[in-house]
């Protein structure tokens, strides 16, 4: 189930990682800029320019997808399992909707991977498994801040 929280990282997130693998178990990931979730319980990403993405589901449904928020470096990873909704989907343009949104006329795509989770754990950075009582989300941006020189 997607939480609350597993919510706000997707919306906090710029760019989600799609890990899948091909029917000879060849991995595969890839990042993924267009993505927002569906109801409780499912991923949705739109499928911009995935060919290998796409035929890896197609062999093997079953897939990991990753994001985090950089700056206080925390996250999440789901797996499930995948299907490929194509535009001529009645489903398309109901599921798709906020995809298309964010895509615009900039981004058009011809189908949507619809992820289905079944499992979630927390990205954490190892900051805050270390020591946690004086990591804050505070000063993880600060550091991003001085580190990826974003000011």
């Amino acid at each position: 189930m997607l939480t609350d929280d597993i919510k706000k990282y997707v919306n906090q997130s710029v760019l989600c990682w799609l890990a899948t693998a091909s029917k000879d178990n060849i991995p595969n990931v890839s990042p993924k800029e267009i993505f927002h979730f569906h109801g409780d319980y499912n991923i949705i990403i739109a499928n911009v320019a995935s060919p290998q993405s796409v035929k890896n589901i197609l062999e093997n449904n079953h897939v990991c997808v990753s994001f985090i928020d950089i700056l206080v470096q925390k996250g999440y990873q789901l797996k499930g399992t995948a299907e490929i909704i194509k535009k001529n989907d009645p489903k398309f343009n109901d599921i798709g909707a906020p995809l298309l949104e964010m895509a615009g006329e900039n981004f058009p795509f011809g189908s949507i991977i619809n992820i289905k989770v079944t499992d979630s754990k927390p990205i954490l950075a190892p900051s805050y498994l270390f020591y946690p009582e004086t990591t804050t989300e505070a000063d993880q941006i600060k550091s991003a801040f001085k580190t990826y020189k974003l000011n």
